[in-house]
């Protein structure tokens, strides 16, 4: 039968995949300077196996056959979502793929080490490479899918994204936060004028951290046995669903940062313990699409992590780690912190969606060519003065070279950044319509009927169901972004 050869296909590719990832991973956390170039010529590789295997001719004709052959709803479904990642892969020719690979990893290993010398001159052309590899992307997708270039590529990250419908709810959050931002700010000074802001005691040893992390993950619900804690230069979360990779940095001036990258990391390492593990070797068994990832890390840092009722219970956790005794009048104002800043993975809950919006519009006109990599740090800087007041003009590490997405050609990402915070916020109304307890259970910290109900309507479903349908499923309704603004409202308006 057709449907048992694509099963099998679906192992072989697997195996791949795992090596893949934890190659990838162990690059970005152990791996010596030295042997960069021959790590990115085996990964690439292996990239191309996968995609010769992948997009192998055949795999079209058993996807026919197999539709003709007797199956579940399951199984159906499970072909359903194969023909569409078969249709999406075989857009790129297999020489593409390599070279593509080794540019994007050569552009990141370049990044790492130039970052830190602010060297956008150095850095410059290699980016300028992977964005000419990512036009050319954006074209053969294009040509195949019937979408518009960069609709392409959002396509990849999550399935049904389109500028159309993204870009008028950006535009009316962009146009909110602009006017809430220096509000949520002016409130919170009122507030400090009162209660004045307790210091950090900015000696938070390394291996304290880390312990409170592994403790907080614990709690929340990661299994230790199935993933591990390490240290990147960019928070991530990799490898595989049976062995997560979670990386974290480290501030010994500040415990907040790295936790709340712990909180961010583990909320996306739930949702890859917890999808179908019957289903792991096909594309159904696969977290739906990045909006839905970024809603589950989001949900664990924002809806959970910065919860008063969650920091009921964590305080005494980080006061047994740390050694130190706060109040939650003390805490909370470094918790809700509303700050313009220049980096991102640092940025508050207000501020952040921001952040997003101006690269989700950047790499847009990056992609149509209008415009050029060399003018890149100019207009970065125009939107963040327009955005946040606040110039990068003359440092770029903290500008346009900050993230690691752009050198590893992820362009069509961004935008599931904010999409997901939407989605957080509507899913944690919906949670709490269902569990009005919610809030009594982090302040004891009880994530089990938390846990339950995303494991349900979230995790258990893989990629089911469209991004679209599975919030709607989960939640009763469509997006609607009402929910984000409301919460914003609540935690940081008068």
């Amino acid at each position: 039968m057709s449907f048992h050869k694509l099963d099998d296909l679906g192992h072989k590719l697997e195996a791949l995949e795992h090596a893949l990832a934890i190659l990838g991973a162990d690059e970005a956390t152990h791996m010596a300077v030295g042997g960069g170039e021959k790590r990115a010529e085996a990964m690439a590789a292996l990239a191309g196996m996968y995609h010769t295997r992948a997009t192998a001719p055949e795999i079209s004709d058993w996807i026919a056959a197999a539709e003709g052959e007797a199956l579940d709803d399951e199984q159906r479904a499970a072909l359903a979502e194969l023909r569409r990642q078969y249709t999406n892969l075989t857009c790129l020719p297999v020489q593409f793929v390599e070279r593509q690979t080794t540019a994007r990893m050569r552009c990141e290993q370049l990044w790492r080490a130039l970052r830190a010398k602010n060297d956008w001159a150095g850095f410059q052309p290699a980016l300028e490479g992977v964005v000419a590899l990512v036009r050319e992307e954006a074209a053969l997708r294009s040509d195949v899918l019937g979408l518009a270039p960069y609709d392409a590529l959002m396509e990849q990250y999550d399935p049904g994204n389109r500028t159309a419908d993204i870009t008028p709810v950006f535009a009316d959050l962009k146009a909110f936060l602009k006017g809430f931002v220096p509000e949520a700010v002016a409130i919170q000074e009122a507030r400090l004028r009162k209660h004045p802001l307790k210091p950090l005691s900015g000696t938070y040893a390394i291996d304290k951290q880390r312990e409170l992390g592994l403790a907080m993950m614990a709690a929340v619900g990661f299994d230790l046995t199935h993933g591990s804690l390490s240290v990147s230069h960019h928070p991530f979360c990799g490898g595989v669903p049976s062995d997560v990779r979670i990386t974290t940095r480290y501030k010994t001036s500040d415990f907040l940062s790295a936790l709340m990258g712990v909180l961010h990391e583990t909320g996306h390492a739930l949702y890859e313990q917890n999808l179908p593990k019957t289903w792991s070797h096909w594309p159904l068994g696969k977290a739906r699409g990045m909006a839905v990832h970024e809603s589950q890390s989001l949900f664990v840092e924002k809806q959970i992590g910065r919860n008063p009722a969650f920091w009921r219970w964590a305080l005494p956790v980080v006061e047994k780690h740390l050694g130190e005794a706060w109040s939650l009048d003390d805490i909370l104002p470094h918790v809700h912190r509303v700050e313009r800043g220049l980096i991102r993975v640092d940025a508050d809950e207000v501020t952040y969606p921001l952040h997003v919006i101006l690269r989700y519009e950047l790499e847009q006109e990056l992609v149509s060519g209008s415009l050029e990599v060399a003018d890149l740090p100019e207009a970065w800087d125009a939107k963040m003065r327009d955005y946040l007041g606040i110039s990068t003009i003359d440092n770029p590490a903290d500008g346009p070279m900050q993230d690691v997405h752009w050198p590893g050609a992820a362009f069509g990402y961004f935008p599931s950044y904010t999409l997901g915070a939407m989605m957080a916020a509507q899913q944690w109304a919906a949670l709490t319509r269902e569990h009005p307890s919610a809030d009594e259970d982090l302040a004891k910290g009880n994530f089990e009927a938390i846990n339950g109900w995303r494991r349900e309507k979230i995790w258990s479903q893989g990629s089911r169901w469209s991004t679209p349908d599975l919030l709607e499923r989960a939640t009763g309704e469509k997006l609607n972004a009402v929910y984000f603004v409301n919460h914003l409202k609540q935690r940081y308006g008068g």
